[in-house]
């Protein structure tokens, strides 16, 4: 059965390119041109992922954000945001609010569609967990909490674990310092959310093959915060 894509646009020739690309892709796509239609259907179809546009007439697309991350029927609803904002604090305020990705106008539909089964890939991979996670050489056992890169065994401290299991398990994924501070400790954490890059900068001196090379595990993602690298797995 297709999985459905719902698409949140009030161009109409942006919701034509994104269906054409997106059904020819095996995918069934619904529409909606305002925020009260979309959060009707998104409480309705309950769509496998959502493709939001940020400037919407009458409610705009971090209001619909915020809406569907409250709604128990549409939370754990994937949400990429389409959008002609470019600047990096409408991206840090997307992805806070609990957006999956973001993509910028003008945009390649093929792209549109590799980020859409990307991003379906990695919230079906978090709802039926695996306890090991293979990236590569690095294979890490969530229920044993253990590390090893090849044959060699890293030795983690417990946060530093937490951090690793926390980005490996959405490959691809952008986090915020604050997204990552936030699930480490719980919301009522008040430090200081370069805390993070301590932990990163230890975590790759003991993960990477080349501490002193480009990463090839843990990628910082210039004016957000960091991410796993999609490896083959």
């Amino acid at each position: 059965m297709a999985r459905t894509i719902l698409v949140i646009d009030d161009e109409p020739g942006i919701v034509k390119i994104a269906r054409d690309y997106l059904e020819r892709a095996g995918f069934q796509v619904i529409s909606a041109g305002d925020g009260p239609t979309a959060l009707r259907l998104a409480r309705q179809e309950r769509p496998a992922l959502i493709v939001l546009d940020l400037m919407l007439p009458g409610m705009d697309g971090l209001d619909i954000t915020r809406i569907l991350r409250q709604d128990m029927l549409t939370a754990h609803i994937p949400i990429i945001m389409l959008t002609a904002r470019v600047e990096e604090t409408d991206r840090l305020i997307g992805l806070e609010l609990g957006a999956d990705d973001y993509i910028t106008k003008p945009f390649s539909p093929r792209e549109l569609v590799a980020r859409v089964r990307a991003v379906l890939r990695r919230s079906e991979g978090a709802l039926h967990p695996t306890r090991i996670i293979n990236a590569g050489e690095l294979i890490i056992d969530l229920e044993r909490r253990t590390v090893r890169r090849g044959q060699e065994t890293i030795d983690l401290t417990a946060t530093e674990f937490d951090l690793l299991a926390i980005l490996a398990s959405a490959p691809g994924r952008p986090f915020t310092r604050a997204q990552l501070l936030d699930q480490l400790y719980n919301t009522s954490y008040t430090g200081f959310d370069r805390t993070i890059d301590a932990h990163i900068k230890n975590l790759r001196r003991k993960i990477e093959p080349d501490p002193d090379g480009p990463p090839r595990f843990i990628l910082t993602v210039y004016g957000v915060g960091y991410k796993f690298a999609d490896l083959e797995r």
